[in-house]
């Protein structure tokens, strides 16, 4: 019996953690909206990830920070080796100058 009161000691504490944390709050209005939904969406699963906000960013989105990464790191060597070249005239001027 003591394992029996065990387990749901430790399910009520995991509920309560759950129901603090907003969790069944969130899953309750994305079942209601389910629910009332008129058309049922053929992949439930992919709705509750859509309404949760689990679904992650969209694809095209990924490929254009991709490219835009790609672009800045090439911006980024390319002004690194303008800087250097400067730095470089720089040092060479100022010992032509002393």
């Amino acid at each position: 019996m003591t394992t029996y009161r065990g387990a749901d000691s430790k399910r009520e504490e995991f509920r309560r953690y759950l129901e603090k944390a907003g969790v069944l709050d969130a899953l309750t209005k994305v079942l209601v909206g389910l629910y009332e939904e008129p058309e049922k969406p053929n992949n439930a699963l992919d709705f509750l990830k859509q309404h949760l906000g689990a679904s992650g960013p969209e694809t095209a989105d990924v490929e254009a920070l991709k490219l835009e990464v790609t672009e800045l790191r090439q911006k980024v060597e390319q002004l690194t080796e303008e800087n250097q070249e400067l730095k470089a005239k720089l040092q060479q001027l100022d010992e032509e100058t002393a």
